[in-house]
């Protein structure tokens, strides 16, 4: 079957790649989900569809928890932390600062802690806004559990992730700081610009060499940046926008890996590095994403 441009997919096709992204944390995996989902759409009768958006929402939502369900088996023998598969996206997605944050590292690494049916409620309540009835119909769930999820799920995210939030002036500002620190190999100046207890974690995935876990604590994440600056022969940190937020990219004697930094109070708290190989393949086209 052959879509059109009108056809109703294709109109919604970056807010179904962004509630399967949001629900996934993996760009790959959520193309996936909207092949099978094109598949199903394509079997349908249109005529009986009163609503498509709301019809291909649970369509994708249906099939991402599916899928959900599999990779949360599969990442508990990921090699190390599993981080989110980063997005290079244009800088207009920061000006949607909900869907921004939604879709920022840090908020999918909290995701990443929710059970799949707490997930899709939260994305689809809080992200999207779909009326309770909806998510029920797209989750399996009543209305009023659907309602007890959501709230259960807000409570869990606003104790994990960061409580100031930050302008993007302040945000590229500190994250040129972190680059021009990262390329002279400044140690003092990392020490400087990152919180006493910052957090480091780094998503090798058994692929190339990254730290197994958590590394914590200034000098300690200072002295380890500046070492590996120091054992390569060519490295380049340079600014770019990633998940709806400025970041950076490294790329160092044929390797490459993506910065995503939390900033609270004018200094980093938290480094999220992904080297995975196999997670650095949507960082030359911007990712299509929308509400």
């Amino acid at each position: 079957m052959t879509l059109s441009t009108e056809d109703p997919f294709v109109t919604h096709r970056s807010l179904l790649f962004t509630v399967a992204y949001e629900m996934l944390g993996s760009a790959a995996d959520a193309e996936d989900v909207l092949q099978e989902s094109w598949l199903r759409w394509s079997d349908v009768d249109r005529a009986q569809v009163r609503e498509p958006r709301a019809y291909l929402v649970r369509v994708v939502t249906r099939q991402a928890l599916n899928r959900l369900r599999t990779l949360s088996r599969s990442r508990e023998e990921y090699v190390g932390e599993w981080l989110p598969e980063p997005l290079l996206t244009s800088p207009d997605v920061a000006e949607d600062v909900e869907l921004a944050e939604s879709v920022s590292i840090a908020m999918l690494t909290v995701l990443e802690t929710l059970g799949p049916t707490e997930r899709a409620v939260f994305v689809l309540r809080e992200v999207f806004d779909l009326p309770y009835g909806e998510i029920a119909e797209a989750t399996g769930k009543s209305a009023a559990a659907v309602r007890q999820i959501a709230r259960r799920a807000r409570e869990h995210v606003a104790a994990r992730q960061p409580r100031v939030r930050v302008s993007r002036s302040e945000q590229r500002a500190v994250v040129e700081r972190f680059l021009l620190a990262l390329r002279t190999g400044q140690l003092q100046e990392l020490m400087e610009i990152m919180a006493p207890d910052v957090v480091m974690i780094a998503d090798g995935g058994g692929f190339v060499t990254a730290a197994l876990v958590p590394i914590r604590g200034v000098e300690t994440v200072a002295k380890l940046l500046a070492r590996a600056n120091s054992l390569v022969t060519r490295f380049d940190a340079t600014g770019v926008w990633l998940n709806g937020a400025p970041a950076g990219r490294l790329d160092f004697d044929g390797e490459s890996a993506a910065v995503s930094l939390t900033v609270e109070g004018g200094r980093i708290t938290r480094i999220y590095v992904v080297r995975n190989p196999r997670k650095l393949t949507r960082l030359d086209e911007p990712a299509q994403l929308a509400r």
